[in-house]
């Protein structure tokens, strides 16, 4: 997730200017390397009550023959209730993979099958869709492939006026974006994006879940940053999706969960995030944010994390931009707000989801990093000592706990007042016995900053064996430098 962190103090002349240029670049690479692998997946609709109509047994293989009969039933079957049957058939059959490759290899079937999905009947149309959608789930890309003849026509129904229709298009059209390039480089030119841009209007829930999932699969094709992101930018899509994740009565939590993601693959392109912080993307949210921890207070965190982590990921990595200062993006935060917000969700994710703590470090981290105001709402709030408990959790939680106090430790003396005398001290010692070499480095860093700020911290830390301390750490070579540093310093104090 993270980089390691190699520090490059040097033994001597390690004043303020060079521990913050050291620091920048280190924080240059954690950024850059904070970017998440995407996470791919393809959805299977299936209406429970048509199973359960359908008896609810295990539907057969079927072989060519059988596919050949059930396709012509449905094309010139004298009967609709019949026609109906024999897709449903065959819908099931297709849940087999061995039928799929059966389906796609015989002749002429993908061209009836999308005849009878362009069909005038309703229900027969609809149970086209179905037999499509279970082909798109498919693992082969052979499968996806085969379904190229039928997209431009998924894409018409996008706009239709049958909700369970376009709901069932934007699912189908989401599984065989992920499955193939061939897929994306036709629906492009078709319109996709306008098409989705076109149906985010739509007052329906489950059309506006199912949009946000095709949407964040075709934001995380390999080509998107060239390609579909651009597009999307140029769209109206980017305000009706921070319209969708505005908190209040409104707010579906499955909608907001679908469009996050999105926001933040999007955000992770770097493409224009200039773009969302014009639109408000940053207040929309940092609201968001103080609602989730809101929703914590209550109780009501069932499924919260969903939400939580891409809200976390995009505020976190909409803060490295330059455009935040440019368009006072820290003033859309507010200060103590969400600083109270984010640690509330802090105590949460340590009692029931500690794989989360993470993700609300390193918004802190970058919240901290640049604004004296966040760091002054760190220490009005009395957060440190909070803060220090979260140690022992894990090395990566270390770290990125002590970047943060690095982060209020550089602000200077006023700010390192509030850390000595107090908690952190004897929290850092005990570091320093810590086998893990990029936690400990981290304390060296902030050892030095609060004796550079503090001397008097110096000598406690030298009253309480801090530099014997120090002489186990010194033939390590990837801290002897900073060893040797802040045992000058720590002399000098």
């Amino acid at each position: 997730m993270w980089k390691q962190l190699h520090g490059r103090l040097r033994p001597v002349g390690c004043g303020v200017e060079e521990l913050r240029r050291c620091r920048r670049e280190r924080e240059a690479a954690l950024r850059k390397a904070r970017r998440e692998q995407q996470l791919v997946s393809k959805r299977l609709l299936r209406d429970d009550a048509l199973e359960e109509a359908d008896g609810g047994c295990v539907a057969p293989i079927l072989g060519e023959a059988e596919i050949q009969q059930f396709l012509q039933l449905a094309h010139r079957g004298t009967e609709e209730k019949e026609k109906e049957r024999a897709l449903v058939t065959l819908r099931r059959g297709l849940q087999h993979p061995e039928t799929q490759q059966t389906f796609i290899m015989l002749e002429g079937s993908m061209r009836t099958l999308v005849g009878l999905l362009t069909s005038n009947q309703a229900l027969l149309q609809l149970e086209a869709a179905r037999c499509l959608h279970e082909l798109s789930h498919s693992e082969q890309s052979a499968v996806a492939e085969a379904c190229l003849p039928a997209t431009s026509y998924l894409l018409t129904y996008v706009s239709g006026h049958s909700s369970e229709l376009i709901e069932l298009c934007l699912y189908t059209l989401g599984n065989l974006i992920v499955e193939s390039e061939a897929v994306r480089r036709q629906l492009l030119p078709q319109g996709i994006v306008p098409a989705l841009a076109a149906c985010i209007r739509s007052p329906h829930v489950t059309v506006l879940e199912a949009l946000g999932y095709a949407l964040s699969q075709l934001l995380q094709a390999k080509e998107a940053p060239e390609k579909i992101i651009p597009s999307v930018l140029g769209s109206t899509l980017p305000q009706h999706m921070l319209l969708l994740l505005q908190p209040g009565l409104k707010l579906n939590p499955g909608v907001a969960v679908e469009f996050a993601w999105c926001l933040h693959y999007i955000i992770c392109s770097q493409v224009n995030n200039a773009l969302l912080i014009t639109h408000g993307a940053l207040s929309t949210l940092g609201l968001l944010l103080l609602d989730l921890a809101g929703a914590v207070q209550r109780s009501e965190d069932a499924g919260l994390e969903l939400l939580v982590c891409p809200v976390l990921r995009c505020l976190s990595n909409l803060l490295t931009e330059a455009a935040v200062e440019a368009a006072g993006g820290q003033m859309q935060l507010r200060d103590e707000r969400v600083v109270a917000a984010l640690f509330i969700l802090l105590q949460f994710f340590l009692q029931k989801q500690p794989s989360l703590l993470p993700e609300g470090l390193w918004l802190l981290n970058n919240l901290t990093a640049n604004s004296p105001s966040f760091c002054t709402s760190l220490l009005f709030l009395e957060l440190i000592e909070p803060l220090l408990q979260l140690l022992p959790v894990s090395n990566v939680v270390s770290v990125l706990v002590l970047t943060v106090l690095c982060n209020v430790a550089e602000k200077g003396p006023a700010y390192c007042q509030h850390l000595w005398p107090g908690p952190l001290l004897p929290s850092l010692l005990d570091i320093l016995a810590f086998s893990d070499t990029e936690v400990v480095g981290q304390c060296l860093e902030l050892l030095q900053l609060l004796f550079l700020y503090r001397p008097e911290a110096a000598q406690a830390f030298l009253q309480q064996s801090g530099l014997q301390a120090l002489e186990r750490r010194e033939e390590e070579a990837l801290l002897q430098d900073r060893v040797h540093a802040l045992q000058q310093t720590a002399l000098r104090g």
